[in-house]
């Protein structure tokens, strides 16, 4: 089915390309750049726009809403093949689970498909286990990590009117998918050598990617994920991420660089403030979708890191939920920051369905008359 726009885009003198390139590096444009993180899978069966429209996921929904366009191009940079997934047993109300990490996790049998599962058991509990997955899922030959470069080049070429990023993956956020929240927190107390290994199998594989990918590509940012905080700060002790993560970043930072991309986003939840320093001098230096709950407000970092930091996000969920006063004040308190540049104002994670549909469309149509209009 064609999803047809409902909103028009909004008025441009810019491409969407040279627009993003602009913002970014705090130069003037014609408006601010209009895009959206997405929504909760809840949305779409409960929001009458999705089911009047027949939208069922964020890439149908960004076009529906008639969004500036953005890409990422990348290739398998973790774990590849993964593990097939599969039912282990089915309980009164839970389903457990190996998942493609090879974690046992028990799911909701209804509802909660944007929850997060309860993880019982991770597949890589000792350095041999790791050593089984290292070779089994972690070859940075195998044949599947070969990119289609043609293929793509077709899709994104060089004269493109939109902005495309390359994929840097995950050192260490994927890796605490895998061997969980509490299995990190002992693995890199316990077999520090192991933790450090798996960090480095991570950088060899994006290496060997970008490798593939960025002789053949203009590539306007790089990407990441790295979702290793949370409300009450990072995960790991700041001496190994500072010691074992960001050597790895200075690595891939060069290869960006020496192909002219000094962009690079990271997305990682929670508060990155004691990790953000050294986020900056691994070569990340763009903050997204930017959660402002267990954070702070985007102000406090923009104005504390001016000129070196960037933020895309930011705007708080919660305040969504709240109704048009809450939307009008947040926004309002963002101003001066999308006019100064470096900073892209949407929703702070994908926008749950707690979220009024009127309220929804009242944040849209205020952020196109404070923010869209040339």
């Amino acid at each position: 089915m064609e999803i047809k726009p409902i909103r028009k885009k909004w008025k441009s003198a810019m491409t969407d390309r040279e627009r993003f390139n602009r913002q970014m590096h705090y130069q003037s444009v014609d408006r601010c750049f209009n895009m959206e993180f997405g929504y909760w899978d809840e949305n779409f069966t409960m929001w009458d726009v999705f089911k009047d429209n027949g939208v069922k996921n964020n890439d149908e929904a960004h076009l529906l809403f008639a969004f500036d366009k953005i890409a990422d191009v990348g290739g398998h940079t973790f774990m590849h093949p993964p593990i097939e997934r599969r039912t282990v047993e089915v309980r009164e109300s839970t389903r457990v689970i190996i998942n493609e990490d090879g974690l046992l996790a028990e799911t909701p049998l209804a509802g909660g498909g944007s929850s997060i599962p309860h993880y019982l058991k991770s597949s890589v509990e000792t350095p041999d286990d790791w050593k089984r997955m290292k070779e089994e899922h972690f070859d940075v030959k195998h044949p599947g990590r070969r990119i289609d470069v043609e293929a793509l080049k077709a899709r994104y070429p060089d004269d493109r009117d939109f902005p495309v990023g390359v994929s840097c993956g995950s050192m260490i956020g994927r890796i605490r998918d895998m061997l969980t929240f509490e299995g990190l927190a002992y693995a890199w107390s316990d077999y520090p050598d192991m933790v450090e290994d798996m960090v480095e199998t991570c950088c060899v594989i994006v290496e060997d990617t970008l490798d593939q990918l960025l002789p053949h590509f203009n590539f306007d940012y790089a990407s990441g994920w790295e979702d290793i905080c949370f409300k009450n700060g990072p995960i790991v002790s700041i001496d190994f991420f500072r010691d074992v993560v960001t050597p790895r970043y200075k690595r891939l930072n060069k290869k960006l660089k020496s192909r002219g991309i000094d962009l690079w986003y990271t997305d990682c939840d929670g508060d990155v403030r004691h990790l953000l320093p050294y986020f900056l001098e691994g070569g990340i230096n763009c903050l997204f979708p930017y959660e402002v709950n267990s954070c702070a407000h985007p102000g406090e970092l923009l104005d504390q890191y001016d000129g070196q930091l960037r933020i895309m996000g930011g705007v708080d969920k919660m305040r969504l939920g709240e109704g048009p006063e809450a939307i009008k004040a947040y926004l309002e308190s963002l101003e001066k920051y999308v006019a100064r540049g470096g900073y892209i104002p949407f929703c702070d994670h994908r926008c749950p369905p707690n979220v009024k549909e009127a309220d929804y469309f009242y944040y849209l149509d205020l952020k196109e008359k404070m923010f869209g209009m040339p």
